[in-house]
């Protein structure tokens, strides 16, 4: 846990003086999104908390939060763990997306005024293919999808979608090469960013509909070769 409370130190600073468990939370929910802690980690308490600043029992409540959220999962005398996920969980989380993503996008009959994180997160997906940056990539992937959700409008939405993005993050370490799963689907989001700054809605949605269910089907071929049975 060194490397990861020395990460976290870094986020001491958003924190505050006013330091909430549901602020501790968002650190954390971050971080997971970010690809910082994979499935199976096990949150040391004394680590996170000392790396935060913040007491034992704020980053109690603060576990608790993302327990509920599917994010992380007790273990009685063991401890909190960063949650594995199945494939049923992946067949729900792209069920939501596309509910969600789809409409987001579908009634856009001219461009939308803020499109900059948009683009940003497809020119950020390229610079880190570039790189090689593979959990970068996954990362910069996550940012645009969120970005596209966000043209809705609806802080309630943004914030179901912060929680199902995370959940994604961590469905991701399936993947044995994730530079040849996400690297196909960079031409993909431009092309996306691009009909969505046109104002062409119904085109955006169609090519994001097929987009979701192409990730899906890997996803679940992917926990199907993890446990053929």
């Amino acid at each position: 846990m060194r490397a990861e409370a020395s990460e976290l130190a870094a986020d001491r600073a958003l924190l505050g003086r006013t330091s909430t468990a549901e602020r501790v939370a968002d650190v954390l929910r971050t971080r997971i999104s970010e690809g910082f802690f994979a499935p199976g980690t096990r949150l040391a308490e004394d680590a996170i908390g000392s790396a935060l600043a913040v007491s034992r029992n704020t980053l109690r409540e603060a576990f608790r939060l993302l327990t509920h959220e599917r994010l992380l999962t007790h273990e009685l005398n063991r401890g909190v763990f960063v949650r594995m996920l199945s494939v049923d969980d992946v067949i729900d989380i792209y069920r939501v997306r596309k509910m969600v993503e789809c409409a987001a996008v579908r009634d856009l009959v001219a461009p939308p005024r803020d499109l900059d994180q948009v683009m940003a997160g497809v020119s950020d997906g390229f610079e880190a293919a570039e790189s090689g940056e593979w959990q970068g990539l996954g990362t910069a992937n996550i940012r645009f999808h969120r970005a596209v959700v966000a043209l809705a409008g609806s802080p309630r939405v943004d914030e179901l979608m912060r929680g199902i993005l995370a959940e994604l993050r961590l469905v991701f370490h399936v993947m044995a090469d994730p530079r040849r799963f996400h690297e196909p689907y960079l031409l993909r989001n431009r092309d996306i960013a691009e009909r969505i700054g046109a104002g062409a809605g119904q085109a955006a949605e169609s090519l994001l509909a097929q987009y979701l269910q192409d990730a899906e089907d890997q996803l679940v071929d992917a926990f199907g070769e993890l446990d053929p049975a």
